[in-house]
C-alpha cells in the first residue's frame, strides 16, 4: 500500500514561465522633429481623414479630427 500524500496542484504559469515572442520595435519620433521652424500645428492624413496635431502654449499635444 502506498502512503504518499496526493500530489499538490501545479501553480499557474508566471511571467517567467511564459515563452517570449519577439515584437518589432515601436518607431519613436521626437516632437521637435515634427514641429520644425516654429510651427505649432501639423495635419495628418490618416486613411483619407484629416487630423490636426496642435502644440499648446504649455507644451501639451492635442489631436483633433
Amino acid at each position: 500500500m502506498n502512503s504518499l500524500p496526493p500530489a499538490a496542484p501545479k501553480p499557474p504559469a508566471g511571467p517567467a514561465d511564459v515563452p517570449r515572442t519577439s515584437t518589432p520595435a515601436v518607431p519613436r519620433v521626437s516632437s521637435d522633429e515634427l514641429f520644425t521652424g516654429g510651427a505649432v500645428e501639423l495635419h495628418i492624413d490618416h486613411r483619407g481623414v484629416l487630423y490636426r496635431l496642435k502644440q499648446t502654449a504649455l507644451g501639451k499635444l492635442i489631436l483633433t479630427k
